[in-house]
């Protein structure tokens, strides 16, 4: 069954290349589908274009729909084209000539642009709580780790003192930049484009404003032809929230498979959270923080995919709109998953106290020496030169324990502050 259907139909070449993996990736929009069609049935009825009746029996058997998605039982068969398809022939079946009303004043384009921005929304703050969850191991991580000193490294290069306080503490404030795109994208998902038909709106006298209340929208896409042009757009726009989550856990990924080598051993795990190898009985491989960094690698390709799909597309939709979703809801659900991993398995990260008891990290210590004899009122230059000096020629004394206070520091990490300002990204903005 296809809604476009006027008696005939393509071959089945043509028919298996044009639906793709719609029906796979449908089951994951179905519920925002069936509140979708709920409330245009409602609509339909407030303006008179359904019954009282009509209007009841179509609110009962979409509620019935959405009880058999909830239990996992709705299936799209290779018969339907798509989940639209799917539920029109289920209410006809149902209702006979009222379930044909259904699609009254729709387009198949609107109920895709609502039903993936109803979805959009629920995924991007499912997301940013995720985020929030590990935002808050990671402080907490923080907190109690925060004097256990921690080798800093540029160029990959022993630079200068650090602390595990710090480097989780690091990445819990740069997850807080996330948040606010995700956010971002949120707002841009939060505005409803049912109405908008096949992008030229309908003479039919509908009422937006009520499907816009009824579906919890913030606003709505006001002009119909911009709520069309938002598909693709508010892909990309979600797709680029998400590899920025996706850049900050990669690179919190990469630091633990490097600080867990043997070369460096400055953290660990329990064996149910590492692998092994085939022949070297000796391996505790970090292979689920491999797969979170080379997935969120992945991750970041995705905006420009949906940038390189819809880059020249003029106004209007078109059938490239279509891929969108297989780039962008797999991307969703393979960020979700890495996200509970990371979460889960720093839960149990072992961290090394010892780290800078071995003298090839004295050199640590340089730029604190060096400060030292700049706060005994020797010029940064010359004290900057006799250190360099004495390093090469092997008379480097470093010292130790020097005070950092300012904010942010290794001395003053400002937890509390961190703590608020995620606590704002994530306070409601209305």
């Amino acid at each position: 069954m296809k809604l476009w259907d006027k008696g005939s139909s393509p071959d089945e070449k043509t028919d298996l290349f044009t639906v793709g993996n719609d029906r796979e990736l449908d089951l994951l929009l179905v519920k925002y589908d069936l509140q979708a069609s709920r409330a245009h049935a409602r609509m339909l009825g407030k303006i008179g274009l359904l019954t009282e009746a009509e209007t009841a029996d179509l609110v009962r058997e979409i509620d019935a729909l959405m009880d058999e998605e909830a239990a996992g039982r709705f299936t799209i068969e290779a018969g339907f084209e798509d989940m639209h398809s799917k539920i029109e022939y289920l209410l006809t079946e149902k209702l006979g000539d009222t379930g044909k009303k259904i699609h009254t004043a729709r387009s198949r384009n609107d109920q895709v642009l609502v039903a993936l921005q109803l979805y959009l929304k629920d995924a991007l703050s499912d997301v940013q709580h995720q985020v929030r969850m590990l935002f808050d191991r990671l402080l907490e991580l923080a907190e109690k780790h925060q004097a256990v000193p921690l080798p800093g490294y540029t160029h990959l290069q022993v630079a200068m003192p650090s602390s595990f306080g710090l480097w989780f503490s690091a990445y819990a404030e740069s997850l807080i930049d996330d948040v606010y795109l995700l956010e971002a994208a949120r707002r841009v998902a939060d505005q409803n484009p049912l109405g908008s038909a096949a992008g030229y709106g309908s003479s039919f006298p509908i009422d937006r404003e009520f499907t816009t209340e009824a579906l919890g929208f913030e606003t709505m896409k006001y002009n119909v032809v911009a709520a069309q042009m938002g598909r693709g757009k508010v892909e990309r726009t979600a797709a680029t929230a998400l590899a920025a989550v996706a850049a900050t856990l990669g690179k919190l990924a990469m630091d633990i498979c490097l600080y867990m080598s043997q070369n460096f051993g400055f953290v660990s795990f329990p064996d149910k959270l590492t692998t092994g190898s085939s022949i070297m009985p000796h391996k505790k491989n970090p292979d689920i923080f491999e797969l979170i960094r080379g997935k969120c690698n992945l991750l970041q390709a995705v905006p420009g995919q949906l940038g390189l799909l819809t880059t020249n597309l003029p106004s209007g939709y078109h059938r490239d709109l279509q891929l969108t979703k297989d780039l962008l809801l797999p991307a969703v659900e393979n960020l979700k998953s890495c996200l509970e991993m990371a979460h889960t398995s720093l839960g149990e990260i072992q961290v090394r106290e010892d780290i800078l008891d071995d003298p090839k990290y004295d050199y640590l210590y340089s730029v604190d020496t060096l400060n030292q004899r700049v706060l005994e009122g020797v010029p940064f230059r010359d004290a900057y030169r006799d250190m360099a000096a004495a390093i090469a020629d092997g008379s480097f004394s470093p010292i130790k324990g020097a005070a950092h206070t300012h904010a942010g520091s290794l001395g003053n990490l400002c937890l509390d502050r961190i703590a608020d300002k995620m606590a704002q990204a994530c306070a409601d903005p209305a």
